[in-house]
């Protein structure tokens, strides 16, 4: 059977977004508690019962969430103009070495808004 599993991350940093209008809020420095949802799907091991561990997905994030946790997203390298567009795909492209069942990533910027990217 095909299961999706998604395995929630969280962390807070700071941006701002160089590209909007000069006057605009988000052009200002700000910060966000930044939600995210790893989701991978595959099919479930009959014998085992469970596709992966989830604790196996937290190990794989837990570098990023390192590199991402209390800082400037714009300083960081690929995450100049850091939209949560950006910032879904920069996630993306950062675990599938290492996650080849990712399907994709959410980001949640708010708790009303998100983006995201599930690969080319």
């Amino acid at each position: 059977m095909k299961i999706a599993l998604t395995k929630k991350i969280d962390f807070e940093a700071a941006h701002w977004l160089p590209k909007f209008p000069d006057g605009h809020k988000c052009r200002r420095l700000h910060g966000h508690s930044f939600k995210v949802d790893i989701v991978v799907e595959g099919e479930c091991d009959p014998e085992m019962g469970y596709l992966m561990d989830f604790g196996d997905i937290k190990k794989v994030t837990a570098p990023l969430v390192d590199q991402l946790d209390h800082y400037c997203l714009n300083d960081i390298q690929g995450l100049e103009n850091p939209t949560a567009e950006t910032l879904a795909k920069w996630i993306y492209d950062k675990l599938i070495p290492h996650l080849p069942m990712l399907k994709l990533v959410r980001v949640h910027e708010t708790c009303t808004s998100s983006a995201e990217y599930w690969g080319e």
